[in-house]
């Protein structure tokens, strides 16, 4: 049985006051839930600081970005010690918006990916197809590149630390999203990919997020899919109530 897990990315958003009183807020909200993992990803300068919000909680921490090197002479770069002395058990690679406005591509992705799993921490590998990709029947192609490329050369047992999230691009910010049907279509199919990659019973077991206008109106409905284990929340997780209430509504 795969575990719902909900990841709340702040993006550029909140300064130090407003990350700790957000976290401090979601918290004791959510403090009694055990059966949805909740990860929040807040901006670099916040890491230590929300950290000693939610120690000894159940609240998990994740960052947005990560750079592969150990250190060096990467001026504005992190590294993976970095964030895990920070506090960090997960950090998200290859968003759309890296992908888009930053020049991220497969092989970074998996650099990073690499690194991460190296240092101990889990990825959250984020996958998925422009509007125009879509309208023109891309989509699965556009997805198997993703994925084939980004975790490429992972052992099985690296493999079953990663999570994957979906994220249609056009569907992130926008106010759209995609219905739990075309949810559920593109997540068995990256399952069918990870089975020809791997094993059934790997396929079986990596969880798969959702990202893409996640409200708590329609998280119900996406997470009653086979294949959809939970939500990459943008813009809903910079509210603490809507990011609780998609907590809660997948209990």
């Amino acid at each position: 049985m795969r575990r719902v897990i909900i990841a709340g990315n702040w993006k550029m958003n909140k300064n130090l006051q407003e990350s700790i009183d957000l976290a401090n807020f979601i918290k004791r909200s959510l403090f009694d839930i055990a059966d949805v993992e909740i990860v929040i990803c807040p901006p670099f300068t916040s890491l230590s600081d929300v950290e000693e919000v939610i120690m000894d909680s159940n609240i998990k921490m994740g960052a947005q970005d990560v750079y592969w090197e150990k250190e060096g002479a990467f001026t504005g770069e992190i590294s993976c010690s970095m964030l895990k002395s920070a506090g960090c058990e997960y950090c998200i690679v290859g968003h759309s918006e890296r992908r888009l406005l930053f020049g991220e591509t497969n092989e970074t992705v998996n650099k990073k990916t690499k690194a991460l799993l190296r240092e101990g921490l889990k990825p959250i590998v984020c996958v998925g197809e422009k509007l125009e990709e879509r309208k023109n029947g891309r989509t699965f192609s556009v997805v198997k590149d993703h994925v084939e490329k980004s975790l490429s050369g992972l052992t099985r047992d690296q493999m079953l630390k990663i999570i994957i999230a979906y994220e249609p691009v056009w569907a992130i910010g926008t106010g759209l999203n995609a219905t739990k049907d075309e949810a559920q279509e593109v997540h068995k199919y990256i399952r069918s990919l990870l089975k020809a990659m791997y094993d059934e019973e790997l396929a079986k077991s990596v969880r798969i997020q959702y990202g893409g206008s996640v409200k708590p109106d329609n998280i119900k409905e996406l997470i009653s899919q086979e294949d959809v284990d939970g939500a990459l929340v943008g813009g809903a997780s910079l509210k603490a109530d809507s990011f609780c209430a998609i907590v809660k509504n997948c209990l």
